[in-house]
């Protein structure tokens, strides 16, 4: 018989945690939330203090019966779910259906709470339990009810007045608004043209740039120079004045303390892997869990990063102590600060005795566990490593120098600026990225050795040209960053906040940029003109702080629901009867209707936007909206390429599944074929052995492989096919499959075999030739 039974949420931590705790311990997974509001109207009852219908989640009913079987042959249950409101919200509902079962009885239950899985940190939570913490229940069951709430009133309203299948999202709905008021202003962006004015110099055999920063007295703003008859004409006339050299009038140099940014939190987490590996949140979050959880490092299995749901910036005495010492050991004494680096927490919220995220010893090396992780474990450890070591290390000094050239007296002023890196400090180690910039302090610029008064040789003037850029598209690290801003959402949502917009299809990723959907576009533009409260930055932080003033203990989160449901229900039943569904998914333009002189509209469509006239269905005309959104009709040619049936020219089309090709002659000549020309990947078909596989993608976007001879053949697959025969079945091909759990592996395509082995080379180079 067991004595204890202890409860975690996924099967990954119960192995681990299983081993520390030894035979009188019983450790067993619930596999996430045990527990969910029943999916359908009045789950939520505002009438009644917005009381709670749930139901046991379908997919885990094995699990609670599991554990519900072990907890009758235990004396001792330990509720040791993640140290947060998720897990806390856990153990309370698997508390409340044991309890409903009757299986508590007199058995003592205990809230064990720690940060990292490792052998000290999981016997010190049992041997000091805790409560459960109603306030972070209350107010993680309040968030559930307002993300009920919202969705199950607003949701139907968006059915009736845009179309079926849509959503809106307490949360979600001000992320979108970013997204397209971004979009918006791109597309508003005007260029602006201007022009920068330098001074090629070379001094003691070094060549080095000056930029012009006066002329005859003046500032020069960055619209001084708009165009290039002034720039050429402020040339000649610099030219002339300098005479073939420019006198240095003064010199400053100056050194300046770099400091080392804070150990990781969840949202820094999110970005930095983001802007320094490639990966979307949902991928950092999924890759952080597996190393919190714990990772078979030579038949010792233990965590390696602490808890990485965290808004706190602290570390403890103990990891900082370790930290410390090693940086002496390895980088010396003089890159050690006197005293440990202290970093302020931002989140109010953020409780002092969680840690930021950081390895769980820091004396286990990224090269040395490098076999026992896959690529990605390896690369976000790697991350967490360098950083946590980099903020204990001694600043980083940079030398700056900043030099004005003048002449005609010192009407004309030009500046060259140089910087080195006089003593590196926590540089040497690692070094945070930045959003939509190439340029960074760690990038050494010299400068020759310069006096005052010494002439400097004039090799020349050189002009360029430039335009103003609109601001750039939100990338995932930029994304992350402007929702932490904004105070919307929480870091451990921001994941879900992101994959909810891209599979709604609001949203698109392309080169890692967010772009709007024409859906996305109409739900927002609904949202801004007819709930703008709800959808206001400032309005979702508010409610977000309430929140955490609830998980606090300074709010009672019932009052906290009635003033945000009652106002918010009034605005629903008057929305519905006064928003017609024309004026969100029509947009009037000024033009008239070439086949009947009704005026024409934007419309949105089962496919998106387009143009059609306003007195359908008696007229059906309608044409394609520009890919920029104008409502000019026009049609791209496809240069050197006509019709191979009737000579007409080619043009680009849109239509149900996207773009191709087509006879500028429809509807007399019907004649179409693909955008993209499917590419030979030189692989011979395994099953007809005459074809060959080609690359192709499918109406809805995804990448699979078929045999040239389609329709005859129809042999297909959907990873990449390489030449190379399987060593089990001797099948004529492998193919390359990447999951998370196992990364790149060759793998035979034939069901029967398991044949499967770690694919060294980079996957992409598996999928064949890329177009040109």
């Amino acid at each position: 018989m067991s004595k204890h039974l202890v409860i975690v949420e996924s099967p990954a931590k119960a192995k681990t945690i299983e081993k520390y705790l030894g035979k009188d311990f019983q450790v067993l997974a619930s596999y996430g939330h045990v527990r969910d509001l029943v999916p359908k109207e009045g789950a939520v009852d505002p009438e009644h203090d917005f009381a709670m219908k749930y139901e046991v989640i379908e997919r885990n009913q094995r699990h609670v019966l599991a554990i519900s079987k072990a907890l009758k042959t235990s004396d001792t249950l330990y509720l040791a779910t993640d140290p947060d409101r998720e897990g806390e919200a856990i153990s309370w509902h698997l508390y409340e259906l044991l309890n409903e079962k009757k299986l508590l009885k007199d058995k003592p239950v205990h809230r064990v709470v720690f940060h990292e899985i490792t052998k000290k940190a999981v016997t010190d939570a049992i041997a000091h339990p805790e409560q459960l913490a109603i306030n972070l229940i209350n107010a993680q069951q309040a968030r559930r009810a307002l993300d009920y709430l919202v969705g199950f009133n607003l949701s139907p309203l968006l059915w009736k007045k845009i179309r079926r299948g849509l959503s809106a999202g307490r949360v979600q709905s001000p992320a979108l608004r970013l997204i397209v008021e971004r979009e918006l202003e791109i597309e508003a962006f005007i260029s602006r043209e201007y022009w920068s004015v330098d001074a090629a110099l070379t001094a003691d055999e070094q060549a080095f740039k000056a930029k012009l920063i006066q002329f005859n007295g003046e500032k020069i703003s960055q619209f001084s120079i708009t165009d290039e008859d002034n720039a050429q004409q402020t040339k000649q006339i610099l030219l002339d004045a300098a005479d073939g050299q420019l006198l240095v009038s003064k010199l400053e140099k100056k050194q300046q303390k770099r400091h080392p940014a804070p150990p990781f939190i969840t949202s820094t987490l999110q970005q930095e892997a983001a802007r320094k590996l490639g990966f979307t949140t949902k991928r950092t979050m999924m890759v952080a869990q597996q190393l919190y959880e714990g990772i078979d490092i030579g038949g010792e299995t233990e965590g390696l990063i602490s808890y990485m749901r965290t808004d706190s910036v602290n570390l403890s005495e103990e990891a900082v102590q370790d930290i410390r010492a090693y940086i002496a050991e390895n980088y010396g004494d003089g890159n050690v600060p006197k005293e440990p680096r202290l970093f302020k927490t931002k989140s109010k919220n953020a409780q002092e005795a969680h840690e930021a995220i950081r390895p769980t010893s820091i004396r286990r090396l990224p090269a040395a566990i490098k076999n026992h992780l896959t690529a990605e474990q390896f690369k976000l450890y790697e991350l967490i490593w360098k950083r946590t070591i980099a903020c204990q290390m001694l600043h980083a000094t940079l030398n700056r120098i900043a030099v004005d050239l003048s002449c005609a007296d010192g009407k004309h002023v030009f500046r060259a600026t140089g910087s080195s890196i006089a003593t590196p400090g926590f540089m040497t180690v690692y070094l945070e990225g930045k959003d939509d910039s190439n340029e960074g302090d760690d990038k050494e610029s010299f400068l020759p050795n310069l006096q005052v008064g010494r002439p400097v040789p004039l090799n020349d003037i050189i002009t360029a040209q430039h335009f103003t850029e609109p601001p750039p598209r939100y990338g995932e690290a930029s994304l992350v960053k402007a929702l932490e801003e904004y105070g919307i959402g929480r870091p451990s949502t921001y994941s879900t906040i992101i994959s909810t917009l891209q599979n709604r299809e609001y949203v698109t990723l392309d080169s890692k940029r967010f772009y709007p959907t024409d859906v996305g576009r109409i739900v927002n533009r609904f949202l801004t003109e007819h709930f703008s409260k709800y959808v206001d930055y400032d309005f979702t932080a508010n409610l977000e702080d309430q929140l955490d003033a609830v998980s606090r203990g300074e709010k009672d989160w019932i009052p906290l629901m009635r003033d945000f449901w009652n106002p918010f229900t009034s605005l629903i039943s008057e929305k519905e009867e006064s928003v017609q569904r024309k004026d969100i998914t029509q947009e009037a333009i000024d033009e008239k209707c070439p086949e009947c002189g009704s005026p024409l509209s934007i419309r949105l469509g089962r496919n998106g936007r387009f143009i059609g006239c306003t007195h359908y269905p008696e007229c059906s005309y309608t044409r394609n909206l520009g890919d920029d959104g104008s409502t000019e009709e026009k049609a791209d040619v496809v240069e050197g390429r006509v019709c191979p049936e009737c000579a007409s020219p080619l043009v680009l089309k849109a239509g149900k599944y996207g773009k191709f090709i087509g006879c500028s002659g429809y509807p007399k000549c019907r004649h179409i074929e693909p955008l993209e020309k499917p590419l030979d990947t030189h692989v011979d078909c395994p099953q007809c052995k005459t074809g060959s596989l080609l690359k192709r993608k499918s109406r809805n976007g995804k990448i699979f492989y078929s045999c040239s001879g389609y329709p005859k053949c129809d042999y297909a697959l959907w990873n990449a096919p390489i030449k190379e025969s399987c060593p089990t079945c001797h099948w004529p091909i492998l193919t390359v499959k990447t999951t998370k759990r196992n990364g790149a592996e060759k793998v035979c395509p034939q069901k029967d075999c398991k044949y499967a082995t770690p694919y060294e080379g980079d996957p992409a180079d598996a999928e064949g030739p890329k177009p040109m």
